[in-house]
């Protein structure tokens, strides 16, 4: 086929005029072809950029859906937002699941490299877990705490954190506060039946949320006065949804509130395989080793007792003789050592004071690397109350303002004053450093600093709380081991110990057993040497929580293992050895004993 030649526009004109037929025209020289230039080949991602694509979207998708955990991960993108609580936001969530699922199942693990191996196991049980909470355990039909819960988290992470101006964050409050009624309303809609205690937390904590609205949103809003019309209109709302839930789980859920605490034998398997993301854990033969470990660690508080009696009691002590006598022993020091305590005005000032001894003494003796961002010590807010004694919230992974508040809560005060008083020698001056340890230095505050320095957004945001637990309890027994505090700490160590020891076997028969109030109070009291505040907030906190209880003795445990195994090892020195068990995030303690295995 004969090339097409274009002709110019004046060549045409003439042609159409009725130019000489005669006329030649000549064209012009054809340009030279063209070259066909083929588009480059796609570049092939390696297995690690197409993972690391895939975890952006998962998490992309994730935060979206629960947008008060992500205030509290440190993305505030939905900072004014609640989750969908509603039965088709629980639809919606499942389906995210199950298509993150497929997409995660086409990755081959042997192609991916070993921390992109990692974060898709961990992957994998998070969304099986998820499922599971939703799907066989119904959190959002059968438990009111997952509502008070939720309200309180959404709204104290606003107020109680300062990673934004104070406007910014109370733009953001304002419209939690306008969402409120919406989550009441479902709630409300979706709660049938329930477990009384659960209720009857979540009504304490619904009150503490009323007082949250009643004076601590105020007090902000008097900071902004350019936002205080809309703000006290949404603080209205609020309040008023608040009031109306706090009726309702009152006057209508509390008598429904005929429900179970018990998960049963195979639900409490499962859930302990979830939690320690440890398809290979025997839920009874964990409390088996636990039950083991009391005996000895009672041999070991019985040392330290007759080591600390002379100074204690002034008098020699014969060496005990029967079992009996040796628990008085025991019981005899830790009544000693109890009666050296805080009070309400003091407790505050008596953490920091020792949070400061404890971070002195890590440093002095160079047992880990330190870590830089600010740890604050608070009275815990009245609606995070009724669970536990203390806890460490740290920043959140993907936050850009490290920060850290270990919260400390005073017995409540609705508790007879002989309860109060127990509360307090419990948790003695002596017990009091020992708690320090554990939830900041150099326990939970230090290991998320060194984890949030770990990059994978994957084990930042799903850490694993059994290596989290595990390595605050292990944090004890270093500092004790060390000599922090003398013999009088190490006693409260040993008792702290034996606690998390105890709350395995008690959180095992509660859950895939039938121990009852009595039960539980004698095992607590008598063969934990607890005072009777510890053992009556603890049977509470085992009935409201299902597995959580046996993360702490899980992860010492095999913490403990890999300690054992290094110290035999050439060359072993403290702070190498401490600083690499921190290096790789809060992983699963599976992973734990593979990094450890390898040479570094």
């Amino acid at each position: 086929m004969p090339r097409r030649v274009r002709f110019p526009l004046a060549v045409l004109v003439l042609i159409g005029c009725g130019a000489s037929p005669t006329l030649t025209v000549t064209p012009p020289p054809a340009p030279p072809p063209t070259p066909v230039v083929q588009p480059p080949p796609p570049i092939a991602r390696s297995p690690h950029e197409r993972f690391a694509a895939f975890s952006a979207a998962f998490l992309r998708g994730f935060l979206m859906r629960f947008p008060t955990e992500a205030t509290t991960l440190g993305n505030h993108e939905s900072d004014a937002k609640w989750p969908d609580v509603s039965a088709n936001g629980d639809a919606d969530i499942l389906r995210f699941l199950d298509a993150t699922k497929a997409d995660l199942a086409k990755f081959s693990l042997a192609e991916l490299d070993p921390e992109d191996r990692t974060d898709a196991t961990i992957l994998a049980n998070e969304l099986d877990a998820r499922r599971f909470w939703i799907v066989e355990q119904r959190v959002a039909d059968t438990t009111p705490m997952y509502y008070s819960a939720l309200l309180g988290e959404g709204l104290d992470s606003l107020l109680g954190r300062e990673f934004a101006p104070l406007d910014v964050r109370l733009a953001s409050l304002d419209g939690r506060l306008r969402g409120i009624p919406a989550v009441v309303a479902v709630a409300k809609a979706r709660l049938a039946h329930a477990v009384r205690v659960n209720t009857e937390t979540a009504m304490k904590q619904t009150q503490g949320l009323i007082g949250l609205c009643e004076s601590d949103v105020p007090a902000a809003i008097a900071k902004v006065p350019a936002q205080a019309a809309s703000l006290e209109q949404a603080r209205a709302l609020a309040l008023a949804a608040l009031k109306d839930f706090a009726a309702f789980l009152h006057d209508d859920l509390l008598p429904r509130s005929d429900g179970s605490f018990r998960a049963g034998p195979a639900a409490f398997a499962k859930i302990l395989q979830l939690l320690f993301d440890d398809p290979e854990v025997d839920a009874a033969a964990l409390a088996n080793d636990a039950r083991a470990a009391m005996v000895e660690t009672r041999a070991k508080m019985l040392a330290t007792a007759l080591e600390l009696w002379p100074s204690l009691m002034r008098t020699r002590l014969p060496r005990p003789a029967t079992e009996a006598a040796r628990r008085a022993v025991i019981r005899a020091v830790l009544g000693k050592l109890a009666e050296d305590h805080s009070n309400d005005a003091s407790i505050v000032n008596d953490a920091k004071g020792a949070l400061a001894e404890a971070t002195a003494f890590v440093s002095g003796h160079d047992l880990m690397r330190l870590p830089d961002e600010t740890l604050n010590v608070i009275e815990m807010p009245e609606f995070r109350r009724g669970f536990s004694t203390a806890y460490c919230d740290s920043t959140g992974p993907l936050e850009t303002k490290p920060e850290t508040i270990v919260a400390i809560s005073p017995p409540p005060a609705g508790w007879p004053s002989e309860r109060r008083a127990s509360q307090y020698r419990e948790y003695n001056r002596s017990m009091l450093k020992d708690l320090l340890v554990h939830e900041a230095m150099p326990g939970h505050y230090l290991q998320a600093m060194h984890a949030n320095g770990f990059r994978s957004d994957v084990r930042a945001v799903f850490a694993n709380g059994a290596f989290q637990e595990g390595w605050a309890v292990y944090g004890e027994w270093l500092m004790a081991e060390r000599g922090f505090g003398g013999p009088k700490v190490r006693m409260e160590q040993l008792k702290m110990l034996l606690r998390t020891e105890t709350n395995a076997v008690l959180d095992h028969e509660i859950h895939a057993g039938s121990m009852d109030e009595a039960q539980a109070l004698v095992l607590m009291r008598d063969d934990a040497f607890q005072e009777e505040g510890e053992a009556v907030g603890k049977w509470q906190r085992a009935r409201l929580s299902r597995g959580q209880l046996s993360t702490y003795f899980y992860g010492y445990r095999e913490l403990m293992k890999l300690r054992v195994r290094a110290e035999t090892a050439p060359g072993f020195r403290e702070r190498t050895y401490n600083d690499r068990l921190l290096a790789f995030g809060s992983p699963p303690l599976r992973v734990i004993r593979d990094r450890m295995s390898t040479t570094p």
